[in-house]
């Protein structure tokens, strides 16, 4: 589904566990890192489609998380121009996504990457909250920028810490990685 700008909706899943530290999944068979996310079905809303994109993802089901919020409206990104598909209509330029903050009330034993035939991801690990920013591929990182920035202050009220450089520097330490 590609809307008329030329957008594929989707939605976008920062999971965090009681740490406040935030699930980085490896996409499989490359060395790109990234939150879980996914399209939007033409039935589904957008809390459907996130629950469906975190069990096929993830593994794990509506019970074992709390929603904290999501993002206010669509953060848009573009493709660059040697990803996008002209051959194959409707044409996407990229993806306009809802971002959804989720805490995990389970054990990390609940985590499965392997849940559908085609799994996104092959290893996974907790980050600090900024270093995915200084991670992820070039060309999501502003929408990354935005959702951190928008659901911060859920998963921080006292004040968010400190992101850019300092972050950067301190690195995301591997905590957990699963196959």
């Amino acid at each position: 589904m590609i809307d008329r700008d030329g957008f594929r909706p989707n939605v976008g899943i920062i999971l965090s566990n009681h740490e406040r530290r935030l699930f980085w999944g490896r996409r499989v068979g490359q060395n790109a890192w990234q939150f879980p996310q996914g399209g939007i079905h033409t039935d589904e809303t957008p809390e459907e489609a996130m629950f469906r994109e975190l069990e096929e993802e993830v593994g794990l089901r509506p019970h074992q998380v709390t929603v904290l919020g999501c993002t206010r409206g669509w953060l848009r990104y573009h493709l660059p121009r040697r990803f996008i598909r002209r051959h194959c209509g409707p044409t996407c330029i990229g993806q306009k996504q809802v971002w959804y903050l989720l805490r995990i009330n389970c054990g990390e034993d609940a985590f499965c990457l392997d849940k559908t035939n085609k799994p996104e991801f092959d290893a996974w690990r907790w980050v600090r909250y900024w270093q995915p920013l200084h991670e992820v591929v070039y060309f999501k990182r502003r929408v990354y920028q935005r959702a951190l920035e928008e659901l911060a202050p859920i998963l921080y009220p006292d004040g968010t810490p400190e992101g850019g450089d300092a972050l950067s520097k301190a690195g995301g330490f591997l905590l957990q990685q699963r196959r």
